[in-house]
């Protein structure tokens, strides 16, 4: 089953999203303050649901400050990508 991680940010919060590619379900979702809090939290989910290679939607956001500390958590939790 392929499986894309959707990060996006708000002013006040960062969420983090796992949904298959095929058929695009939701398997699980986080929002937290912290995003390492949600990198680590998105990655005991994964877990879950047995998923551990997902491809990186970062929408419009670039890949540095908190879209990378939320990348570098969920890969230290075990997600490939």
């Amino acid at each position: 089953m392929k499986t894309k991680l959707i990060a996006r940010k708000s002013n006040k919060y960062i969420y983090a999203s796992l949904q298959e590619l095929v058929g695009g379900k939701t398997l699980s979702g986080v929002r937290a303050k912290n995003p390492e809090e949600a990198g680590a939290e998105i990655a005991k989910k994964a877990v879950k649901h047995k998923v551990a290679e997902v491809v990186f939607d970062r929408g419009n956001n670039r890949y540095h400050g908190q879209i990378k500390k939320l990348a570098d958590a969920a890969r230290a939790g075990g997600l490939k990508f």
